[in-house]
C-alpha cells in the first residue's frame, strides 16, 4: 500500500510565510489575459486567492475556473473562499497534478486556458513524470489553447537552499538531504526542450527568467523555512529537528538581512506562455 503523504499546508501558515506569492503574480496573470468566457484550469491552485479574482471577472460572462491541488487543506480553504465570495463559477478538487492524464474529465480539450503560479517547481520534482505532466496539460487544452505558468527558475532562492542543505546534511548526510529536496528549478532551455521536442504539441510564445528580490512575509524567514522547507526538515530525526530549524533560520536571517533590518529572499521566476498546436 502506498505511503500516505502528510499535508503540511494550511491557509494560515501559507499566508504567514508567503502572502506575497499571489500579490506578486501581476505579470503572469497579465499574460493569461482572462476573458469573461474563458474556461480555465488552475494547476496547483493553493488557497485559491487568484481563482477568486478570476471568478469575479468570469462572472460577467459564461466562463469558469477549476482549481486542482494535492493539498486537501488548501482545497478546503479555496472552496470556503469561493462560497464567501458568492461565486458559483469556481470549483476545486484535490488532485495529484502529475496525474492529469488519468483524469478523463480534465482531459479531451475541456479548457481553453491552463494556468499555474508558484506550483510547478513542487510538482516537477517527480522527475519520472515530467513528460506525463506536460502531456496532461496538452490534453486538457483545446487546440490553440493557452498554457501560462510561473515557477521557480534556475537560481531560485539559492541562498536559502544552501543554508537548508548545510544544516540538514550535517545531520543526515548529503545524499539524504539531496533526496529530501522538494523543488525542481529549470531554465529556459529545459522548458523549450520538453514542451516543443520531448513531449511536443506546444509552441512557446514568450519565455523569461527574472530575478526578483522579494521581501519576507509577516512570519519572516522562520515561517518560510518551517513551511516551505518542511520536506527537508521532516527528513531530520525528530529529536534534532527543532535545533536544526533554529540553526538554519539563524544563519539565513543573517545572510538575507537588508540594510534596514528587514529580510529579502532572492527569488528567480521562470515565466512561460505557450500555445497548444
Amino acid at each position: 500500500m502506498a505511503e500516505e503523504k502528510k499535508d503540511f499546508w494550511t491557509h494560515e501558515k501559507y499566508d504567514n510565510a508567503a502572502a506575497f506569492v499571489p500579490k506578486l503574480a501581476t505579470k503572469v496573470v497579465g499574460w493569461l489575459d482572462v476573458q469573461k468566457d474563458d474556461v480555465i484550469l488552475d494547476i496547483g491552485c493553493g488557497d485559491g486567492v487568484l481563482d477568486i479574482q478570476f471568478g469575479e471577472l468570469l462572472s460577467k460572462g459564461t466562463g469558469r475556473v477549476h482549481g486542482v491541488d494535492n493539498s486537501p487543506a488548501l482545497i478546503e480553504a479555496s472552496i470556503e473562499s469561493s462560497k464567501k465570495a458568492g461565486l458559483t463559477n469556481c470549483t476545486f478538487e484535490v488532485c495529484d497534478c502529475n496525474d492529469l492524464v488519468e483524469r478523463p474529465e480534465l482531459q479531451k480539450g475541456q479548457f481553453n486556458k491552463v494556468f499555474s503560479n508558484a506550483a510547478m517547481h513542487w510538482i516537477l520534482v517527480n522527475t519520472p513524470k515530467h513528460e506525463q505532466f506536460f502531456r496532461g496539460v496538452h490534453n486538457a487544452l483545446q487546440p490553440d489553447g493557452l498554457f501560462v505558468f510561473e515557477m521557480g527558475g534556475l537560481g531560485n532562492v539559492t541562498e536559502l537552499v544552501t543554508g537548508i542543505m548545510s544544516g540538514v546534511a550535517r545531520r543526515i548526510g548529503l545524499e539524504a538531504a539531496k533526496k529530501a529536496n522538494p523543488w525542481f528549478f529549470p531554465d529556459e532551455a529545459w522548458v523549450r526542450d520538453i514542451m516543443e521536442t520531448r513531449v511536443g504539441g506546444f509552441k512557446i510564445q514568450k519565455i523569461e527568467r527574472e530575478w526578483r528580490e522579494t521581501p519576507a512575509s509577516t512570519g519572516g524567514v522562520d515561517a518560510w523555512i518551517r513551511l516551505m522547507a518542511r520536506p527537508f526538515l521532516d527528513a531530520v530525526p525528530e529529536a534534532e529537528r527543532e535545533a536544526c530549524t533554529k540553526e538554519i533560520v539563524e544563519i539565513l536571517e543573517y545572510t538575507t538581512r537588508m540594510p534596514n533590518g528587514s529580510n529579502a529572499l532572492q527569488y528567480v521566476r521562470l515565466r512561460v506562455s505557450a500555445r497548444r498546436v
